[in-house]
């Protein structure tokens, strides 16, 4: 296991709070037999970046409510999506053709 403890989390509230969106993360539970050592931890996390939901390393099923006005709330909060380039997008797709 390499990155698990000392990433996971923060990766997974970074892309919710980096797209605001609710993040949606699922990982295997842990096998220390296993070619690959997984951290487990899957997690739901807010756009907000907060952990809504989580488990540990053991295998387990997580549920979490959803409440999508809280995606138009931080979107409205923090209004990243005014600075959008389509036309620079684009360009680019044209360019890579």
């Amino acid at each position: 296991m390499t990155t698990g403890p000392a990433h996971w989390e923060l990766l997974q509230r970074s892309r919710a709070v980096d797209n605001q969106l609710y993040v949606s993360a699922v990982s295997p539970a842990r096998d220390e037999d296993a070619s690959y050592v997984a951290w487990g931890h899957s997690s739901v996390v807010s756009p907000w970046g907060d952990v809504v939901a989580t488990t540990d390393e053991k295998p387990d099923i997580i549920y979490a409510d959803i409440d999508v006005s809280k995606v138009d709330e931080v979107r409205q909060s923090i209004p990243i999506r005014t600075q959008q380039r389509p036309d620079i997008y684009e360009l680019v797709a044209k360019q890579a053709q």
